[in-house]
């Protein structure tokens, strides 16, 4: 496969050694609260105790804001995708240390899960927090922020589900900014080519707070599903 062709992943993948809370994650947390893809389409009304808001999050990297919404929120489903061995791990960890149970996990790329798993119409947000921005020109063509991307989240919205973005690099918020604006489906909760405030409820991850302490900004852009 060329370069040109390659698709789109919703990652990087990066190794790393686990922990023992971690590996504990796996061991004890992933068939208690693991999802894979090869089990189809995802039924919302089974498997959680809860009938609250459909939340999904991508790259939920160490899984600090998931975690934290989770446990705020114990009524709402929170369904994070990602791939780094080591976030999974620490997240159905801590899962199973505040005994939560309103967080599930799929381990694999987001693009299967959402082509393969997620329901059209079933979502009602969709987060992903400060996606892998490829800051060489060359490299724009691998940002997960595209089109295509754009359409596929939005199909899996419900009317008036949200999709929330927040990034701390500047001239991707721009490129994501015109990409979101010119999805139909879509509407900015702020005015038009504005960004949102950052909303209360988004947790503060580690990574931005080293941003901020860096003097980076961070752009948060909250985009709502039409009526059909």
């Amino acid at each position: 496969m060329t370069e040109t062709n390659r698709p789109i992943r919703s990652f990087v993948l990066r190794a790393g050694r686990m922990t023992a809370g971690q590996e504990r994650g796996w061991s004890v947390g992933f068939p208690k609260f693991g999802l894979t893809a090869a089990s189809g389409l995802l039924n919302w009304e089974s498997g959680w105790e809860t009938r609250g808001r459909r939340i999904v999050e991508i790259g939920f990297g160490m899984g600090d804001s998931l975690l934290t919404m989770a446990e705020s929120a114990p009524d709402d489903r929170f369904l994070g995708i990602e791939v780094h061995t080591p976030g999974v791990g620490r997240l159905l960890g801590q899962t199973l240390e505040r005994e939560l149970q309103n967080v599930r996990v799929y381990a694999e790329d987001a693009m299967i899960v959402l082509d393969e798993c997620i329901p059209k119409g079933s979502v009602d947000i969709l987060q992903i927090f400060f996606p892998d921005p490829w800051h060489k020109k060359r490299h724009h063509k691998r940002r997960l922020i595209q089109p295509a991307f754009v359409a596929k989240a939005a199909a899996l919205l419900a009317t008036h589900g949200r999709l929330h973005i927040a990034t701390d690099w500047m001239p991707y918020a721009e490129d994501m900014l015109s990409v979101l604006q010119a999805e139909p489906t879509l509407r900015n909760t702020s005015e038009a080519g504005q960004y949102a405030p950052r909303p209360s409820w988004r947790p503060e991850t580690k990574f931005e707070r080293r941003g901020t302490k860096l003097g980076h900004g961070v752009w948060d852009l909250v985009f709502e599903k039409r009526d059909a």
